[in-house]
């Protein structure tokens, strides 16, 4: 039997030793050390030995066991190493092939606009301020001197929230004039940009939604001329020198006077086109000056103070700025369109 066990030993090691994966080297642990494996079979003989040799054999078979397990292990780590050097190898980088260049996106044209927009302001001392786009009654026409029965609260023209008109989707940002005269210390100078909702059809110039900057000014002394020189430089700037504008007549619940201002159609120059419906003008805002009704409901003396107020599309600031001839192709996506800017 210690022949045996010695035999078993030299053929296990020899085995394990030219074992070249990790599979053949677990079929060899089965075969020499498992339940059913040569060296359980020969230990499995013991009862049919003397007293006196069973705890020679037992020995030897212990130390014949220890072996192997030790070769086992050893050749199992080495395999292991191999291994992984084998896929650092195939997995290694070669750090000197040029990168390839991140695709770097572009500002979307009605946000390069604002971006000129809020420069140009913030630079004649306005602050800017953000409000909430789902809006109360109260301050998107109660306190804008809109009452009941008022065109603009009709639900054809407003989405609305709840059965008894009072929460909405603002249709202007003309609320954040009132919140600012409540919250804000005299004198107030802002624009709040952001994106309003009413139930317009989609064509070249119009869209159920889209973005409106406000702007307001309330101080002592504050005069429609004030109104109307800033509204000029902000369009010289914008798109230069001599840029033609015209301001009409018009109702504004929230202030009185009231006007429109036009720019010059970018299309046509003044001839008429299908993107000013043969006007040969674009809206761009409305504006006048803070109705006094607006200002006491705010808490403010109109006897003391005087504002003026406009609200001005950013989406037709924006086809004025760049040429763009369908408001519609702000919204598409299309990145044939965007990458121009």
């Amino acid at each position: 039997m210690k022949e045996k066990l010695e035999q078993i030993r030299q053929e296990a090691l020899s085995a394990f030793a030219q074992a070249s994966s990790a599979q053949d080297l677990d079929a060899l642990r089965v075969k020499y050390l498992g339940k059913k494996g040569e060296l359980t079979n020969v230990l499995k003989m013991m009862g049919s030995l003397s007293a006196e040799e069973r705890p020679v054999v037992g020995q030897m078979a212990n130390e014949v066991r220890e072996a192997l397990t030790a070769a086992l292990e050893e050749r199992q780590a080495a395999l292991e190493e191999e291994a992984l050097n084998q896929r650092l190898a195939a997995e290694a980088l070669d750090v000197t092939i040029p990168g390839k260049a991140p695709h770097l996106g572009h500002r979307h044209p009605m946000y390069i606009a604002l971006d000129e927009l809020k420069d140009i302001f913030v630079g004649m001392g306005f602050t800017v301020l953000d409000g909430p786009e789902v809006e109360l009654a109260e301050y998107n026409f109660d306190k804008l001197n809109a009452e009941e029965g008022h065109p603009s609260r009709d639900w054809s023209d407003t989405f609305y929230f709840d059965q008894d008109s009072r929460v909405m989707l603002r249709s202007q940002t003309s609320p954040m004039q009132v919140r600012a005269m409540e919250t804000m210390e005299l004198p107030i100078r802002i624009i709040a940009p952001g994106r309003v909702y009413r139930k317009d059809e989609v064509d070249a110039t119009h869209s159920p939604m889209f973005h409106q900057v406000e702007g307001m000014v309330i101080d002592k002394g504050v005069t429609m001329a004030d109104l109307k020189g800033t509204l000029n430089t902000v369009v010289e700037q914008l798109y230069g020198k001599g840029t033609k504008t015209r301001f009409r007549p018009h109702h504004f619940p929230f202030t009185e006077p009231s006007c429109e201002m036009d720019v010059q159609c970018h299309k046509c120059g003044g001839v008429g086109c299908p993107t000013c419906k043969g006007e040969g003008w674009i809206e761009m805002l409305g504006a006048g000056m803070i109705h006094p009704k607006v200002l006491k409901m705010a808490g403010i003396d109109p006897e003391v103070y005087s504002g003026w107020a406009f609200g001005i599309g950013l989406e037709r600031t924006a086809m004025r700025r760049f040429k763009i001839a369908d408001l519609r192709l702000i919204f598409e996506n299309d990145v044939r369109f965007l990458e121009q800017f």
